[in-house]
């Protein structure tokens, strides 16, 4: 019998690159959305009709624990959330209530409607925030530094708490920065790509940024999904860094993405203080061995061809009138 998975968060990007993996594997995929005036399939067009989409939301319990007992999936995999953390400053109820409590609401449905539901997780990096070690594992104490991080670190706890109380199959993934040309422009790595190609084709001439020295550990959004979906053939629950163990600055992103198309950074790129944030997260770099031991995962593209893959195709958009 052919398995079944839901994925909330399926629109955003890691939720199109996971739905892919999972129909190359061959399950029914169910798709969360909630209902909403500005949907926006864009990244999930090329494999809709494929796809079953249900309407739910991560505020709702009831709605969660209906789709559970009509749909029965065997998996289910959490990428919902209010996931920028810039916004999380303007808005810290509701990252709190979509990024935490709904945890919550859906392990709670789990637990209702089939506990035998395998159930992933997205933590991130963002937790360790004000980091207490380089770099950092399973064991580094979180001190998340913005209420998106604060919110994760509730969800990831509520995780483990449902993992150990109730026997839940719960796993959740550490995931560091994972980039794609499938990124919101509002994410720094987008904003630098798209910008690059917007300056490459004349129709600007400057992007303005926040920190260019903080550091980050960027991988490929479509390796990444494919750790989450490991996690969920283990035997037992765990929880697992996702990384790739090299930091880059957002100097060094800009400096390879304008090289790409042979231009200089410095004469493009302009620091603006409204990009800075009110609590600054410095060095982030995960340690990703036990993945590699446990899972035997590994990130397949590295940094540069992530960068160059991301600008040629902001230039195949601006060149098509796209964006």
């Amino acid at each position: 019998m052919q398995k079944k998975a839901l994925i909330t968060g399926i629109t955003g990007q890691d939720g199109s690159y996971l739905a892919e993996l999972l129909l190359q594997e061959g399950y029914e995929v169910i798709g969360m959305v909630r209902r909403s005036s500005t949907l926006n399939f864009e990244r999930i067009a090329h494999i809709q009709d494929e796809l079953t989409l249900v309407a739910g939301d991560l505020l709702d319990e009831v709605s969660l624990i209906g789709i559970l007992r009509e749909h029965r999936p065997v998996e289910v995999y959490n990428l919902a959330a209010q996931s920028f953390v810039q916004t999380s400053w303007s808005q810290p109820v509701l990252t709190g209530e979509t990024t935490a409590l709904g945890v919550t609401r859906l392990l709670d449905a789990v637990r209702i409607a089939d506990p035998e539901i395998r159930f992933y997780q997205a933590s991130t990096s963002e937790m360790f925030g004000k980091v207490h070690e380089v770099p950092q594992s399973e064991t580094t104490p979180f001190y998340p530094r913005s209420p998106y991080g604060v919110a994760k670190v509730y969800g990831h706890w509520i995780t483990i708490n449902y993992r150990e109380s109730y026997g839940l199959h719960a796993s959740s993934g550490i995931l560091f920065n994972h980039e794609s040309p499938r990124r919101g422009f509002e994410f720094v790595t987008r904003k630098v790509t798209h910008g690059v190609a917007r300056i490459a084709n004349g129709l600007a001439d400057k992007i303005y940024l926040g920190n260019l020295d903080a550091k980050r550990d960027w991988g490929y959004a479509e390796d990444y999904v494919r750790a989450m979906w490991l996690m969920l053939q283990q035997d037992q629950p765990d929880d697992y860094v996702i990384a790739t163990g090299e930091t880059h600055s957002v100097r060094e992103l800009c400096e390879l993405a304008f090289a790409h198309v042979g231009l200089d950074y410095k004469e493009h790129v302009a620091i603006d203080e409204r990009f800075l944030r009110p609590a600054e997260v410095d060095l982030l770099v995960g340690d990703p061995s036990k993945a590699a031991e446990v899972l035997g995962w590994r990130r397949k593209v590295e940094f540069g061809e992530l960068v160059a893959m991301m600008v040629d195709a902001d230039m195949e958009l601006v060149r098509s009138g796209l964006a």
